[in-house]
């Protein structure tokens, strides 16, 4: 498979810095994706995975944040061909990143597999989602099955890395747990929407910049300050996203929009609306959210963007994202921390 395509495709402008590298990290996960031909069933599955283009927004982030400390990679060339570790210091650091970038975004694959099942996605990536394909059983196995393969790879790896892997899946994990259970807590506070988010989707974030300035041997300064860069970055995507799933076009997206709403999940839009209507107007309109057949999207669109929810929701997406560069101003200037801010204005711009 040619993967150098998907990565040029990532519509990342800032990843263009990191290409070669993140189609390594491509390649070596495709590696740890291949089973033996006696298991042809597992593999059309993991084919169907590895078809799918992906943005590689984690693993760019690891590489982006390690070059924002230590760029070496373009003197070096290509690490991650062989099943070897480098001899030379610098190329196994390399190896490292490269490696942990793979990681990151298996683990970041195998939560989508169970997010569709959760949320009865259809979608993903352009295509036709493994549980809309093969049921429910075999996604959430599929995606056991990559968290397996990433037990794996740790194996290899120092310590304190694994304990920043394995801290950010926990937290994920606790993230989207806290927002399964606080489905239809339509009287939710922003605070604790950023505090749920923070923790699904945007600690992954901060812990793939901070394994990338660990790996680069960063101060303990500088993995801060990356690590509050990906924290406030990740904060401003998944706002971004939740927009989106009531915005966004399929077609543009990649997949199932307006799973928020019926699967009953409060939003920042939402709870922006529902704050600054009228009590009256707020109890029809959680009547009509709790409704099983859901609220028209039409109608929804219509009261949020006459309400200024919608605009409210992009400019918080924008606040977070002016708080991630400014965590940025104690680390040297480079065209790896260009990079780093312009993937950061990316995330909140997917929904202008």
């Amino acid at each position: 498979m040619d993967v150098s395509g998907d990565i040029s495709r990532s519509r990342i402008p800032a990843f263009r810095l990191i290409e070669d590298q993140l189609n390594q990290a491509k390649e070596l996960l495709n590696k740890q994706l291949t089973v033996s031909a006696r298991l042809s069933d597992i593999s059309q599955l993991l084919d169907h995975i590895n078809s799918r283009s992906a943005k590689m927004i984690r693993p760019g982030l690891v590489l982006l944040s390690y070059r924002a400390v230590r760029d070496d990679f373009d003197e070096l060339g290509r690490v991650a061909s062989s099943e070897k570790k480098p001899q030379d210091t610098i190329r196994n650091t390399q190896y490292e990143a490269i490696r942990i970038a793979a990681i990151v975004e298996m683990i970041h694959n195998a939560t989508l597999l169970h997010d569709d099942v959760i949320d009865e996605g259809q979608q993903r990536r352009g295509l036709p989602s493994i549980n809309s394909l093969c049921g429910n059983e075999s996604a959430v196995l599929l995606g056991d099955f990559l968290l397996s393969q990433v037990f794996k790879m740790c194996t290899e790896l120092e310590l304190k890395v694994t304990n920043v892997i394995a801290d950010a899946a926990a937290r994920t994990c606790e993230g989207e747990l806290r927002q399964v259970i606080l489905r239809r807590n339509w009287q939710m506070r922003e605070s604790e929407y950023i505090d749920i988010i923070t923790e699904k989707t945007a600690a992954f974030f901060s812990s793939c910049c901070r394994l990338g300035a660990l790996l680069a041997k960063a101060t303990k300064t500088q993995v801060q300050a990356l690590g509050r860069f990906g924290l406030d970055a990740g904060v401003a995507f998944q706002i971004t996203d939740d927009l989106l799933d009531l915005t966004g076009d399929e077609s543009q997206t990649g997949k199932t929009v307006g799973s928020d709403v019926n699967t009953y999940k409060p939003t920042l839009p939402v709870i922006h609306l529902l704050r600054v209507v009228e009590r009256r107007e707020k109890t029809a309109i959680i009547n009509q959210l709790n409704h099983t057949a859901g609220i028209r999207k039409k109608a929804l669109l219509k009261m949020l963007r006459s309400h200024g929810s919608l605009e409210y929701t992009r400019e918080r997406a924008q606040e977070f994202v002016d708080r991630a560069v400014r965590a940025l101003a104690g680390i040297k200037k480079s065209s790896a921390k260009e990079a780093l801010v312009e993937t950061a204005t990316f995330m909140a711009n997917r929904a202008i």
